[in-house]
């Protein structure tokens, strides 16, 4: 006879975890993690965070556009592979718009 064993999505978890938390299942870069949202946002985002909001999404744009010329992003493939900081050639590129942004 064959034996089952039932494995659980996690095997430790560490804190609290309240009625009103939010368990997040994620996998990213192969690691499998979980994070909890305990007390959600509220109160509207401040100048700053519209701002900075506003810089992150005009350098996903930029990326966006880059990644779908195919000579931009063969010279940004050979300037990623020259680097070791980031992982993936998006976050690379990524971070070198949100730079340029003022």
């Amino acid at each position: 006879m064959s034996k089952i064993s039932l494995e659980s999505p996690f095997r430790h978890f560490r804190g609290k975890i309240c009625k009103h938390a939010q368990i997040i299942f994620k996998e990213m870069y192969g690691t499998k993690f979980t994070s909890q949202i305990c007390h959600p946002r509220t109160k509207p985002y401040t100048e700053e965070e519209l701002a900075r909001q506003s810089k992150f999404s005009k350098a996903s744009t930029a990326v966006r556009g880059i990644l779908s010329d195919a000579e931009q992003r063969a010279s940004a493939e050979s300037a990623f592979k020259s680097q070791r900081k980031y992982k993936t050639l998006w976050g690379f590129l990524h971070a070198q718009e949100y730079a340029k942004q003022v």
